[in-house]
């Protein structure tokens, strides 16, 4: 299965009420208490509101 890359919107805030940097991450998944988690690489993480994330390269119209 691979992961799809989203960007997050503006002034998104991690689980832990930090902004966190504008650009593209890899989706993970979405976890038991409802927080997608979204990585730059294998060592940089965060977790952050679903609704924050827009998907990169999707269907265009």
């Amino acid at each position: 299965m691979s992961h799809d890359n989203v960007e997050v919107k503006p002034d998104t805030r991690n689980h832990k009420g930090f902004f966190i940097q504008e650009g593209q991450y890899k989706f993970m998944g979405i976890d038991q208490s409802g927080w997608a988690l979204i990585c730059v690489d294998d060592a940089t993480c965060h977790y952050v509101d679903p609704d924050s994330l827009e998907l990169v390269g999707s269907a265009e119209q």
